[in-house]
């Protein structure tokens, strides 16, 4: 079904392509708007809202955004550290948001509800929460939030007889747009009712009232109204019929009605607001067959007159304000078979309302009104000119029904504060033990990582995509095991050293602790009483050579980007162990050997550097993201098959406090299945200290503050490292509270924008201090380290951790001991 939605969806926007320059010729603003419906939108139209934790309200068109008003007002008041975004579809519903919104951060079209518009557009946003206005529901839009873990909330739902005719037709489609809204905050029991007969949960459906009853943008003074009937030249009347949102086929019923009344009334005037201004000609010829004088209001704005009987409104957004200088109100859509319009706006300034019969978009409130005799319903346009015309003549009838409407009003405000609530009460459920996590930077690197990490594709460009990817894994399989074949059979001669080899390294992509593995490995091996040397590639060094000295164990030669960011942390963090980089591990190892008199070497990440042999080959094996999904590069995360497994002697799980109960056993499984007995270590990693940016610029080895520093604290978490999910639960552990986790692609060099960015987010959502990595602290702007701590709103805390080995430790360093003796006596 869902197939079947998005073709024709597509075929939809393929044929009224001749409609829209049709539409762009005749229509204001239109070229704008489908420039933004197919993902173009402005320049920096998103810039005080994308990936700061926003709150997305979507509505239609302009009765959506009345309702959406006072939603907007009360959100604004109740979540100021999250900006809003507001959405609308139409023109008018966007010139009318512009108008009367004014909490909004930013205002912007909705896309189309092709598949990658919307995937494309809410990744780049992720918002908060997104909350669609009464029936506003697009299924891959809806799809992409459930993809992306963002929970909808419908506001203000109306759910018609009619519409819910029409969505049982929907079958599957609807079931799953309905799956992924988390509460329905209905208008009333009747829209309640409506949506429980289409299959929402009962559970997550509530009734909050009509926000329309809360808007106040309509507010009008005796000032402001005697003004507006001024500026229409209706100054001099003996009262204003005003008939709004009118429908093509009820104008001539409004004629004679006022026909009616101006022979009994010659000083009456007429006030018609078309739902469609592009109808204004058709409304003026309609006004001539009767003889009278009709001016538009863009008329009135251009040339002040006096002496016409009619005005017709051909503006957008003012009806809402007009209904206050009209005494008697028709409310249009209502003598057809259109369901009528809302009758709010009107009743808000307490006027007296006539409808027609067919009300049944809006059923509910047309029985609260109708049960307190606060609107007249006519039958018909005859009835619709004698009721108008008793109203006109029956001062104390037309004035019970203001006082009544006005009471109504009032008896039923608070929606928009009871929705406030909800959403409240939703987004701590939602986000209670759970890092609010925000991509800060979509690059190939995130989108491909995605698409690797995901186990079930969702869509058919995706699906295609992932076959590709997956044909291209078996290629890269082959290619693996025949250069690995290569070196086993002697095709290709690996090297030896001439000192101890200890190779250090992964088998799937991601950060799996090697840098403080290498670390700690390092460190027991010095104190051994060997000369340690690490062998590491350099990934993303500026340097480009043979031989790299980033340190030789007394003196730092190489800065972090000339050496890489894990070369760099190792030299600082290792004194009396040299450090050297280099693609080719056997020629920087000999340098090594040749000037430092290495007795043991480390190839930090090495498990696919064949090049070199080795004494020992030491697998780390992530503990929260196992083995991927299980597919080689470039499908999955896999760099070679697990079944490489074999060549491992040491086998260390990393971070096994970090995952789900049941992953231990598995890996164990998996290990015991593909390798040669190797011995099995577990690890964890322990956060060891804070310190203060400033001084970790001056001495990365600094003991730092207590732990404890951050316990009970407010943070947002700063990383750019392979597995950010990781950290998150290290400051977490420490008793730090994280209130966001602002995530870059791995080895991401920040800017001074992007630090000045996040550290005003940080401030703006509370935050008492924003704690990053190691890794991430030698990537940072210059002009950001060398800033005092005075100048930062809120404290920089590197957060450091050491391994500390469990289960396995004695038989892994018992290994090491013999291995190294026997080494020894050989020598």
């Amino acid at each position: 079904m869902h197939l079947v939605y998005n073709v024709a969806t597509i075929l939809a926007v393929i044929l009224f392509i001749p409609v829209f320059c049709v539409r762009a010729i005749r229509e204001k603003g239109f070229v704008q708007r489908i420039k933004q419906q197919l993902g173009f939108l402005p320049k920096h139209a998103l810039d005080k809202v994308v990936r700061k934790n926003c709150i997305w309200v979507h509505a239609a068109s302009v009765g959506e955004i009345v309702a959406a008003s006072p939603l907007i007002t009360e959100f604004h008041k109740k979540f100021p550290q999250s900006p809003i975004l507001v959405s609308v579809f139409t023109s008018s519903g966007y010139e009318m948001a512009n108008r009367i919104i004014k909490d909004a951060d930013s205002i912007i079209h909705f896309p189309f509800d092709l598949p990658w518009l919307s995937s494309s557009l809410l990744y780049r946003v992720r918002p908060r929460v997104f909350m669609p206005v009464e029936t506003e529901l697009w299924p891959n839009f809806l799809r992409a939030c459930k993809k992306l873990d963002i929970p909808v909330l419908m506001v203000n739902g109306r759910i018609s007889d009619k519409s819910v005719k029409r969505y049982r037709y929907m079958f599957g489609l609807w079931e799953e747009m309905l799956s992924t809204i988390k509460v329905f905050a209905m208008q009333s029991k009747v829209d309640a009712e409506n949506i429980l007969k289409l299959g929402a949960d009962p559970a997550l459906v509530t009734v909050t009232g009509n926000t329309k009853f809360d808007q106040t943008y309509t507010n009008v003074s005796e000032t402001e109204k005697h003004n507006l009937l001024l500026e229409l030249g209706l100054g001099d009347n003996q009262g204003v019929f005003l008939a709004g949102s009118t429908h093509k086929g009820e104008e001539e019923h409004v004629l004679k009605a006022y026909n009616d009344i101006k022979r009994v009334f010659p000083e009456a005037k007429l006030v018609i607001a078309p739902r469609s201004v592009l109808r204004t000609n058709a409304i003026l010829d309609l006004c001539d067959q009767y003889c009278f004088t009709a001016v538009t209001r863009t008329q009135l704005q251009e040339q002040y007159s006096t002496g016409h009987d009619v005005v017709i409104l051909n503006t957008i957004g003012e009806l809402g304000k007009m209904y206050s200088v009209g005494d008697v109100i028709f409310v249009g859509g209502s003598l057809i078979p259109h369901g009528g319009h809302n009758i709010l706006e009107p009743a808000a300034h307490g006027k007296a309302i006539i409808v027609g019969p067919n009300m049944f978009n809006f059923k509910d409130t047309h029985v609260l009104f109708k049960n307190r005799n606060a609107v007249v319903t006519v039958k018909n346009g005859a009835d619709l000119a004698k009721e108008a015309l008793k109203l006109f003549q029956d001062d104390d009838e037309r004035h019970r029904m203001e006082k009544e409407t006005l009471a109504i009003c009032r008896e039923n405000r608070g929606a928009a504060e009871r929705t406030a609530d909800i959403l409240n009460d939703l987004l701590i459920k939602v986000e209670q033990n759970k890092v609010k996590a925000t991509d800060k930077l979509e690059n190939f690197q995130t989108y491909f990582m995605q698409l690797v990490h995901n186990k079930e594709p969702q869509g058919l460009l995706t699906r295609g995509i992932v076959i590709i990817l997956y044909l291209l894994s078996h290629v890269y399989s082959v290619l693996v095991n025949l250069k690995l074949d290569c070196y086993k059979f002697g095709i290709i001669q690996s090297k030896k050293l001439d000192c101890f080899v200890i190779s250090l390294g992964n088998i799937t992509v991601g950060g799996t602790g090697k840098t403080p593995t290498a670390q700690h490995l390092a460190k027991y091996i010095r104190d051994l009483g060997y000369r340690v040397v690490i062998l590491n590639r350099g990934y993303r060094a500026k340097w480009q050579g043979e031989v790299g000295l980033v340190s030789d164990g007394n003196h730092i030669y190489m800065e972090a980007d000339q050496a890489g960011d894990e070369a760099y942390m190792l030299a600082k963090h290792l004194p009396e162990v040299p450090v050297l980089i280099g693609p080719d591990r056997s020629k920087t190892g000999q340098y090594a050997v040749e000037h430092f008199g290495a007795e043991v070497a480390i190839l930090d990440d090495g498990f696919q550097h064949w090049k070199l042999k080795r004494d020992v080959d030491v697998v780390l094996i992530d503990s929260v993201n196992l083995f991927g999904n299980g597919y080689v590069l470039p499908r999955g995360t896999l760099r070679e098959p697990i079944t490489h497994l074999e060549r491992a002697d040491v086998c260390l799980m990393t971070k096994v406090d970090q995952g789900l109960p049941g992953f231990n056993k598995y890996i164990r499984d998996q290990i015991a299945k593909y390798g040669s007995n190797p011995i099995v270590v577990e690890s964890i990693h322990h956060p060891q200290s804070c310190i203060e940016l400033c001084d970790w610029k001056r001495n990365i080895a600094d003991e730092g503050m207590p732990i404890s520093t951050i316990k009970g604290k407010k943070v947002v978490a700063l990383s750019a490292i392979g597995n950010p999910t990781s950290f998150e639960q290290t400051v977490c552990s420490t008793g730090a509270e994280i209130i966001e986790s602002f995530r870059y692609p791995d080895h991401h060099e920040y800017t001074q924008e992007e630090m000045v960015d996040a550290m005003e987010q940080a401030v703006r959502q509370g935050a008492e201090a924003i704690v990053t990595t190691e890794k991430d602290a030698v990537k940072l702007p210059m002009e950001f380290l060398a800033a005092v701590p005075e100048e930062r709103a809120i404290p920089v805390y590197i957060l450091t951790v050491e391994v500390v080995l469990q289960d396995g430790k004695n038989e892994f360093e018992q290994l090491l001991k013999d291995k190294l003796a026997q080494r020894k006596q050989k020598g």
